[in-house]
């Protein structure tokens, strides 16, 4: 264990509900035992930070990021993320018939100054456009659709394809791993002019996040 808050308050604390969800996930990656589950703030979105949440080596901490055990589940928190986190909750939120994980944080980003959405004004026209948008209905939202999510295209920029998640999609801890080892992968094979995805959800809105384990 790495603690390195002076105080010894626990930055991120797990509800059993949590680690018992978050345990059966892992459950399902190679080399189980020596993951961890990683929680880093990401930035902000109104009053609430965002956040990703993913299966990576307890290893691969580095001094001065926080790291704690709660029945057998181990959590890092990277150092930058600690002021933002302290005494934060994972727990399991169901709502509409689904599950899924939700972050409860006492801290708040700054009122002033917060970034604001990110993504290029809405364009969908262009052969390029047109193809990601087939990807998306024929292959991608039939898959999310189990989890009540939804991926929408907002614009095709250069290489990049700006996506809006939605449904279950939308406030996901695992939003990122669905977007970058499931989405992406699927736009990329198919559409080989994309070799990026921008996620342009308002996660912080997100009622009825699902979490999904990460995809080999």
């Amino acid at each position: 264990m790495n603690d390195v808050d002076s105080d010894n308050l626990t930055v991120l604390r797990a509800t059993d509900a949590a680690v018992a969800m978050v345990s059966e996930l892992r459950a399902s990656e190679d080399d189980q035992e020596s993951l961890a589950l990683w929680v880093e703030v990401t930035g902000s979105n109104g009053n609430a930070y965002t956040y990703d949440m993913y299966f990576q080596p307890i290893a691969d901490a580095q001094p001065g990021d926080w790291s704690d055990e709660q029945d057998d589940l181990k959590i890092v928190i990277p150092a930058e993320s600690i002021p933002n986190m302290k005494g934060a909750v994972l727990d399991v939120n169901s709502d509409g018939g689904e599950t899924g994980m939700v972050i409860v944080n006492p801290n708040q980003p700054p009122t002033m100054g917060s970034p604001a959405m990110a993504g290029p004004p809405v364009d969908l026209s262009g052969d390029v456009a047109q193809r990601v948008l087939q990807v998306l209905e024929a292959q991608i939202n039939p898959s999310i659709a189990a989890h009540g999510g939804r991926a929408d295209l907002v614009a095709v920029e250069d290489d990049a394809a700006y996506l809006r998640l939605s449904g279950g999609c939308a406030g996901c801890g695992m939003a990122a791993v669905t977007l970058s080892q499931g989405i992406e992968v699927a736009l990329r094979d198919s559409v080989p002019e994309i070799t990026r995805v921008v996620d342009v959800t308002d996660h912080a809105s997100g009622t009825n996040p699902y979490y999904e384990a990460a995809k080999k």
